[in-house]
């Protein structure tokens, strides 16, 4: 087979032939995508930073990021599943870490640099580590480009969405009701939150659902109204993108964990 060429010479031919042979081994690109995938979730990256600093099982995790210990439960099983954490079972209680591997190490630095959280283990003590605010403010201080006033609305516009998940408020309705234009408030919603207000809101029903799926006996029909869906199929179908599995599966899968 002939050396790969470029077109076009701009002086880089000669490492052309073997930058190509490697950038067209797509399996293991995709390998290192799909680990990037998983830390491409705000929760994620929060669990596994914590799970690289100490072993914890799911409650005490979910008292740490104050979120429901189904939901927890979901990224635990992900990050595991893609070999960035490793569990162990005692009695019938199940902990977890981060995996001891190259790959997670390396990951778990990169989250520190970017982020420029102090690492406990260089030099620092765990008690003065910053202080982790839950998922819902985590971006707030470091929100660049807004103005303390837009920061203060997005926050507003978040409490209302939140408050109250079985209805339904349009954008519209949020810019006439906090004074600021749609396309400004999607745009700093995003910046503060990392997600889209849709995407945002969804986690928040989903995670709800979740945690009614766990705690109460609540009906489908019953739960897909309380967090603002029209139907329970349609519930279904979010959850099960969201969580991997239906509904009912999930509920069975938790009460069985629980014993």
């Amino acid at each position: 087979m002939a050396e790969f060429q470029l077109p076009h010479d701009h002086g880089t031919s000669s490492q052309a032939a073997s930058l190509h042979q490697e950038v067209m081994q797509v399996a293991h690109f995709a390998a290192a995508a799909e680990v990037f995938k998983q830390l491409s979730d705000p929760t994620r990256v929060r669990i596994f930073w914590l799970l690289s600093h100490q072993e914890a099982c799911v409650i005490n995790l979910a008292a740490m990021l104050e979120m429901s210990s189904p939901a927890v439960s979901h990224h635990l099983r992900s990050l595991t599943e893609s070999g960035l954490l490793v569990s162990r079972r005692d009695g019938k209680e199940v902990y977890y870490k981060a995996a001891e591997s190259e790959q997670a190490q390396l990951l778990h630095r990169m989250i520190e640099r970017t982020v420029e959280i102090a690492c406990p283990e260089e030099g620092e003590d765990v008690a003065s580590a910053p202080h982790l605010p839950p998922l819902d403010a985590h971006a707030l201080e470091g929100a660049h480009g807004c103005s303390a006033e837009q920061l203060e609305t997005i926050r507003r516009v978040h409490e209302a969405l939140t408050a109250d998940l079985s209805s339904r408020i349009t954008i519209d309705e949020l810019s006439r009701r906090f004074l600021m234009n749609p396309s400004t408030m999607k745009e700093v919603f995003k910046t503060v939150y990392g997600q889209s207000i849709a995407a945002h809101i969804r986690e928040h029903r989903m995670e709800r659902a979740a945690e009614l799926l766990h705690e109460t006996d609540a009906s489908m029909a019953e739960i897909a109204a309380a967090i603002g869906y029209e139907s329970a199929s349609k519930f279904s179908a979010g959850f099960r993108k969201a969580y991997g599995a239906l509904p009912t599966e999930y509920r069975r899968a938790a009460r069985a964990e629980k014993g």
